[in-house]
């Protein structure tokens, strides 16, 4: 898994920054030349198609050696200039700032504006940056940029707030109102988890269409390249509250690719109230999400508690036609972290809502063993049955949520916390769920149903939470040895469940 460095960098550079010496000459806008080219809504498809009908580029750029040596601090140090942002004063309420290259980044990406049917390259200038060292040369030509990041007045309609960044392989991120960046998306996933090991397919290309004046909305579309495949994406991002990305995608595979993840999710998970692994920490948790949400495609939802285990594990949830997944961040309260700097109550959650019937296959979990909160450990992506098929290209479509709770519809109970800790019997585990606040008055207190694949359940307890409104779950797991244990609850009738259902993997 990438570093999260990778996205730290991000933040450091989302504010404007003061240049570190006196401004250059500002360039002129993009103009209209010998660079222009038509473009229309088939155009990233067309390239697309045609490169995979040739073997794999090589994407690294050529850098000068103190690009290409360059370390984490010293990338950091470098600044796209916020009076240089593409569309700055024309009133629109969107504005791009491109990336340097440099640090882990260092595979070229071309930008490219779209207007009025023209898509018109944006040439490099070091001028356009700010560098705490020393400036790269300025007779290196165009070496193209890293990635970029959108701005949009998101939090306060006087200030330019980044909304989302594509930075890194096919990673992007986004954020809503109040949010602070945790979670990341890809592109696409290729043999998460495999011995054969993981491929990376990189977005080289993006395409930003200039909104129109009063747009909410923004348009990119993105070129996909990788040894196995290309594809053409499209993003309709709509900043707000919960910002949406519409997703459209087209793929074009070299040769059969299987284990393809369609929307990964990407994020941390170091440790919780539910699984603390031995790790000493005055917080009581660390992490970027909590949680596999799940509603497959009989409308049962599923939530799966994270545990950052000691070996690596991959789950699969078997599925046809599901109607949503994603990573979520349950824990809300600063209370639940105890963080002043890194604010993990404010990281989103990544909803995923497919746009058509994607047939069978699995939503995936990975969850690998991390010693640390800079690594990202958990990918969750859903599994196509067949994978892709050589010369068949593939179309798929979703929604992408970027928000604190996602869109549930029903009024099922919600598992808001999972702690456990040693039971009453030597060798036991007492596990405590509690769920969110109950509507209207409880009569009677549900039946809880506890299964465990190994080992034996026992004092099962349910009871109401005055503290919270909700209700409390308490249950105590005998291990049968080293056996790895699923372990599923719901409350309610079997027929009429008054809770979504809780899953977790204990592994001792």
């Amino acid at each position: 898994m990438r570093l999260r460095r990778r996205h730290l960098a991000l933040l450091a550079g989302a504010a404007a920054a003061v240049p570190a010496r006196a401004a250059a000459p500002q360039p002129g806008p993009p103009q209209p030349g010998p660079g222009a080219t038509a473009f229309e809504g088939g155009t990233v498809a067309a390239i697309a198609r045609d490169r995979a009908g040739k073997p794999p580029r090589n994407l690294r750029a050529t850098l000068p050696r103190m690009l290409d040596q360059m370390d984490y601090d010293a990338w950091r140090g470098i600044r796209f200039r916020p009076d240089q942002a593409l569309w700055r004063d024309t009133g629109l309420g969107f504005q791009v700032q491109p990336h340097h290259l440099g640090f882990l980044f260092k595979d070229r990406v071309d930008l490219f504006e779209v207007t009025e049917g023209r898509a018109i390259p944006l040439r490099y200038d070091p001028a356009q940056f700010t560098f705490d060292g020393p400036a790269p040369p300025a007779d290196m030509g165009d070496i193209g940029f890293a990635g970029f990041r959108i701005t949009h007045p998101l939090n306060r309609p006087d200030h330019f707030d980044e909304i989302c960044a594509f930075l890194g392989a096919s990673y992007f991120r986004a954020l809503g109102r109040g949010h602070v960046y945790g979670i990341s998306a890809r592109g696409l996933a290729i043999r998460t988890a495999s011995p054969q090991g993981e491929e990376f397919p990189s977005f080289t290309a993006f395409w930003i269409e200039k909104p129109a004046a009063g747009a909410r909305s923004i348009t990119v579309h993105a070129l996909l390249e990788s040894q196995s495949l290309t594809g053409a994406y499209r993003f309709v991002i709509a900043p707000g509250a919960g910002t949406v990305m519409e997703v459209e995608a087209e793929l074009f595979p070299r040769t059969d690719v299987a284990g393809i993840g369609i929307a990964p999710g990407t994020s941390m998970f170091l440790f919780g109230p539910g699984y603390r692994g031995g790790i000493s920490d005055f917080r009581p948790a660390v992490h970027d999400s909590d949680g596999l949400l799940m509603r497959n495609g009989r409308d049962e939802q599923i939530w799966r508690a994270l545990c950052n285990p000691k070996r690596l594990q991959v789950s699969g949830f078997q599925d046809t036609a599901p109607r949503g997944f994603g990573l979520m961040q349950r824990a809300r309260a600063f209370a639940d972290y105890q963080d002043l700097e890194a604010h993990y109550q404010r990281r989103p959650g990544l909803w995923v809502e497919p746009m058509d019937e994607w047939g069978a296959g699995e939503v995936q979990l990975v969850e690998i063993p991390t010693p640390s909160e800079i690594h990202d450990n958990i990918v969750a992506a859903w599994v196509p049955k067949d994978g892709l098929k050589a010369g068949e290209s593939r179309r798929i479509r979703y929604r992408l949520h970027w928000v604190s709770e996602a869109p549930q519809p029903g009024d099922l109970l919600r598992f808001a916390a999972t702690r456990s800790g040693a039971g009453g019997k030597e060798g036991t585990v007492r596990f405590v769920l509690d769920t969110t606040p109950v509507q209207g008055r409880v009569d009677a207190l549900p039946p809880a149903d506890v299964t465990a694949s190994a080992g034996t359940v026992s004092n099962i307890v349910v009871q109401s939470n005055p503290e919270t409104g909700g209700l409390r779950l308490s249950f105590e797991l005998e291990p049968a040895g080293s056996r790895p244990c699923e372990l599923r609850a719901v409350l309610g009738a079997a027929t009429a469940p008054v809770s979504e259902s809780w899953t977790f993997r204990w592994t001792g």
